[in-house]
């Protein structure tokens, strides 16, 4: 039987995988929005810094599970701490689409950013699975929760993609700004969720 110290060295490799991967996907999903004036783009590059912080939450987590006192109370300020990032997110993407759709501000093509999209679609669901096998593995629902939050970086990078070709193919501006307030229902559920600490019950962390 392999024992929980395996897991734990497992999620800290898929944490140290979520935040450097993030962190390049978002500095290239930033420039790439600023440039082409893309409020999605931007979204998700700011999305992916959200990531990097849930990274490193869940790594300060899984450093903790060795104290099981202090790796509850680490649970549930990592579910907080996530939940903020997301509703802040979901703010800032609301207010930029609604003035781009009001001001009819078109965005330009962004190859970069479709490429980023297609690779977020391919490397996300599979730090999502990986995570969630651990998560099960160790008891962790802060973990299950940063790996929903990685699936639903799948789910925004299918949007975006979205966006981006619609723009680029059919010349449908507003397909941006649209596919970016698209996005919002999804980061405010997830970021209630964890402000509430919904996924977090009596049993958190055992």
């Amino acid at each position: 039987m392999v024992d929980r110290s395996h897991f734990i060295r497992r999620g800290k490799l898929l944490e140290y995988a979520t935040i450097g991967y993030n962190s390049l996907e978002g500095i290239a999903a930033i420039i790439a929005g600023v440039i082409a004036g893309s409020v999605a783009l931007v979204g998700f590059g700011f999305d992916s810094a959200i990531e990097v912080i849930s990274g490193a939450t869940l790594l300060w987590r899984l450093y903790a599970d060795v104290n099981e006192e202090k790796r509850e109370r680490v649970e549930r300020r990592a579910l907080r701490i996530v939940g903020v990032s997301f509703l802040l997110l979901a703010a800032y993407v609301t207010f930029d689409a609604a003035k781009s759709l009001i001001r009819h501000e078109p965005p330009q093509e962004s190859t970069v950013g479709i490429i980023v999209a297609v690779a977020s679609l391919i490397v996300m669901p599979l730090l999502a699975r990986a995570k969630r096998r651990v998560a099960k593995a160790i008891g962790s629902k802060a973990l299950d929760a940063d790996a929903s939050q990685t699936a639903l970086c799948t789910y925004l990078s299918a949007i975006l993609l979205a966006g981006l070709l619609l723009n680029a193919l059919l010349g449908w501006w507003w397909a941006d700004p649209v596919a970016a307030l698209v996005m919002v229902p999804m980061i405010v559920r997830e970021g209630l969720e964890g402000t509430r600490g919904e996924r977090c019950d009596d049993n958190c962390g055992r």
